[in-house]
């Protein structure tokens, strides 16, 4: 059998630490953790740093595609996002925290629910401006949203007496919000991930302690129960759609990320930087986390980190 430097025409290289540029399929001796390392493709992908927000928050929304983002809320600021940078742009009309978002462009967005107190104020943006339009049925915040700005879902959700999660859940049809078939549980704090026909619900809780791991999944028209996540955790990030969805960040927990293939959640590479009250917006393949505030004293980081699936990754070779 023909060995490692007869195929690649040198020996395996020992080293302290890994390389700074490894070529793919390049293997190595990492003498400091005592372990042969390769870089190759990890098809169940990975987190890089991107460009940090320009304002610092939590409990903020976001929609669109990781080269093309919006994000928004938390406080009134509005940034784009154009898979490199952050830039600000106009305001919400209403600043608030723990609001929920809907829109498949950063030029089409819509924004609803949040506050504290809670309100049912809805906002849509056109590429330019935020305009107010009709609010929902049910005031609320830390609710979950998904779809599009002419056909959006609000579902979940904490309202002010008593503080316990909703189960309420509403269409949007670009003019109106009505009221449709509640979820099986009353949460708040949640994920969420897919379109106003074909949704994704995953954690937060109905009451404190939030820490659930139910998953829901909606066709249109009925909230059915589907499988668990793999750990409980509230005010997570998500993306993708019904079949193909990401959850990641929360408490506690906060790197931990899990990859849904419309049956099971499988745990895949963590976060970079642990938060909660993060949000999340993309594809499963291409996804984007933003903002949040790590565990400990409040702060507000700009953290943004892009999931990219497959991805070349330092890897362990296991060894019998």
């Amino acid at each position: 059998m023909a060995t490692y430097k007869e195929i690649n025409g040198t020996a395996v290289q020992n080293v302290a630490g890994d390389p700074s540029n490894p070529l793919e399929g390049e293997v190595w001796y990492n003498s400091s953790v005592g372990a042969f390392k390769v870089y190759q493709e990890n098809a169940a992908g990975a987190w890089a740093t991107g460009g940090s927000l320009n304002n610092g928050r939590y409990g903020l929304a976001a929609t669109g595609p990781q080269t093309a983002a919006l994000a928004f809320g938390a406080n009134a600021f509005t940034e784009t996002y154009n898979g490199t940078s952050w830039t600000e742009v106009n305001d919400l009309n209403t600043g608030r925290r723990a609001l929920a978002g809907a829109g498949d462009t950063n030029t089409a967005s819509l924004a609803f629910g949040g506050g504290d107190p809670e309100t049912a104020l809805t906002e849509t943006w056109n590429g330019t401006n935020w305009t107010a339009v009709n609010p929902l049925n049910t005031v609320r915040r830390y609710l979950g949203g998904c779809g599009t700005n002419t056909a959006a879902l609000a579902f979940g959700g904490k309202v002010p007496t008593p503080p316990a999660g909703l189960a309420n859940t509403e269409t949007w049809n670009g003019t109106n919000w009505t009221e449709v078939n509640d979820l099986n549980t009353a949460r708040n704090e949640l994920g969420s991930a897919g379109t106003n026909t074909a949704a994704l619900a995953f954690g937060g809780g109905p009451a404190f302690p939030l820490d659930d791991v139910q998953t829901e999944s909606w066709n249109g028209t009925n909230w059915t129960e589907v499988a668990n996540l793999n750990s409980g955790r509230v005010q997570l990030g998500g993306a993708g759609i019904q079949t193909a969805a990401l959850a990641f960040g929360g408490s506690p927990g906060g790197t931990l990320t899990e990859s849904w293939n419309g049956s099971n959640w499988t745990s895949i590479s963590a976060l970079n930087v642990g938060r909660r009250g993060l949000t999340g917006t993309g594809i499963q393949t291409a996804a984007l986390a933003i903002g949040g505030e790590p565990p400990g004293p409040p702060s507000s980081p700009t953290a943004t980190e892009e999931f990219n699936s497959p991805t070349l990754q330092v890897q362990t070779i296991t060894t019998t």
